[in-house]
């Protein structure tokens, strides 16, 4: 299940639909409002999506990541919004029997996800200023582009 929420994420929900006796270990990653990025004190982030088409495509991710990796099962969740310092902005969670298996897929989820699904994050600074920011890297940060 991937899907794109306008809801605060109940992870404990989440991570109890990944109960499974077949599984031996659960690998989980929560991305937060930080509160500086590429030097610039940050006050909220917005997020856009076209869900219909993040969540198809975060579908997709899954079952890549469930053809790729031995694991039992995998969920992950992205916010849209307005989102204040330490809310969580997304959310994966992955078991497998082994943990090596759900360690990879988890990054692979989250890799892919920032790649490919149409979701925009625009940063809003302490300045009063506002930035898009480039969420299409795998493992990198992203890069800031000019806006007003």
């Amino acid at each position: 299940m991937f899907k794109i929420s306008a809801q605060a994420v109940d992870v404990a929900a989440l991570q109890a639909t990944l109960d499974d006796a077949r599984a031996g270990a659960c690998v989980t990653f929560e991305g937060w409002v930080r509160v500086r990025n590429e030097g610039q004190a940050v006050h909220a982030l917005e997020y856009e999506a076209y869900a219909p088409l993040a969540e198809s495509e975060g579908e997709r991710i899954l079952a890549e990541a469930r053809a790729k990796f031995e694991i039992v099962a995998a969920r992950a969740v992205h916010r849209v919004g307005h989102l204040q310092l330490g809310e969580l902005a997304v959310w994966v969670g992955v078991t497998a029997e082994h943990r090596g298996a759900a360690f990879d897929a988890c990054r692979y989820i989250i890799d892919e996800a920032k790649a490919r699904l149409p979701i925009w994050k625009k940063e809003h600074y302490a300045s009063g200023t506002t930035a898009w920011i480039n969420c299409a890297t795998r493992g990198e940060h992203g890069t800031a582009s000019p806006s007003h």
